[in-house]
């Protein structure tokens, strides 16, 4: 089944991020193909269908084994589209381990796996993709581009990002603001554990200047829903401050506190004209990479 080359369980055990980009594009690819529901656009990623006289050698023939269908790994003209991702890769987006959270992945492993799928299909559309990785400042920027090499050095970029200091906004997106002018897409991938208000304060320039934003808001599903069943003492990874909680108090305050936050946050992207998708990370990456490919379709 191909929803399996989704499953973030799965492409955990996969060492490479690289292939791992390309197992989700390929199966979500392939998945479009077999969708009653969802067309294949030929705008999409190298691919076009074939038609009676084409060149046979730039047929996919991977794409046909699993399809039945003949494309062509061909793409007519450059599309003009600008990816940038924001990776947020403060200490909070390391929660998530075998001792902590799911037990499946860390919130940062996931959302690598996010970042490192949208560049991978931006590079197969022949967009110009980069990237800011930020905590409380940018640790790392790779201006958007389309030269040779660039998808490894993205990749690259995004497998080396670690669990760093606190979150702070306001630094990536200055930075993004003073070096890129060139309209396009802009994806930021983060636990969002700031002031819904301050957060599109922040954000929503970006939309002045003509650029579509998205917000994928990532979280653990022990953090939506915790399970514990005794009293804890939880530790703050980014400020080290401590606080014991009730299973009670997880069940009842706990999250409704939570959810109002999710939804403040959600109302007020969307009020901004900002794109916004939860997501938890026991989650497939289909959703996100069609709501990419839907906001880019969009665009064009």
């Amino acid at each position: 089944m191909l929803q399996r080359f989704l499953d973030p369980s799965v492409l955990a055990s996969i060492s490479s991020l690289d292939l791992v980009a390309k197992t989700v594009v390929d199966g979500f690819v392939a998945g479009l193909h077999r969708s009653p529901k969802f067309g294949f656009s030929q705008e999409f990623a190298e691919y076009q269908q074939y038609n009676e006289g084409d060149d046979l050698r730039h047929v996919d023939w991977n794409v046909f084994a699993r399809t039945d269908r003949i494309y062509l790994k061909r793409f007519k003209g450059e599309t003009n589209m600008q990816l940038l991702v924001l990776l947020d890769s403060s200490a909070s987006m390391t929660y998530g381990s075998a001792t902590y959270g799911s037990g499946k992945l860390r919130k940062l492993d996931y959302a690598r796996f996010i970042a490192a799928s949208l560049i991978y299909m931006s590079s197969q559309q022949r967009d110009a993709a980069g990237l800011i990785v930020f905590d409380e400042k940018v640790s790392e920027y790779i201006p958007p581009s389309t030269r040779q090499g660039q998808l490894m050095r993205l990749l690259h970029a995004v497998e080396k990002a670690e669990g760093g200091a606190r979150t702070d906004f306001a630094s990536p997106f200055f930075h993004f603001q003073q070096y890129l002018k060139r309209r396009g897409i802009v994806v930021v991938i983060s636990d969002f554990y700031s002031d819904p208000a301050e957060i599109v304060k922040v954000v929503e320039p970006l939309r002045y200047r003509g650029n579509e934003v998205i917000l994928f808001h990532v979280l653990d599903p022990e953090e939506v829903a915790p399970t514990f069943r005794d009293p804890v003492v939880l530790l703050d990874v980014e400020d080290s401050t401590s606080l014991e909680v009730t299973p009670d108090y997880a069940r009842h305050e706990y999250r409704a506190k939570l959810d109002e936050h999710i939804r403040v946050l959600a109302d007020k992207a969307r009020s901004a004209g900002l794109d916004y998708f939860f997501m938890d990370t026991s989650k497939p990456l289909d959703d996100a990479l069609r709501h990419f490919l839907a906001i880019r379709q969009r665009r064009m």
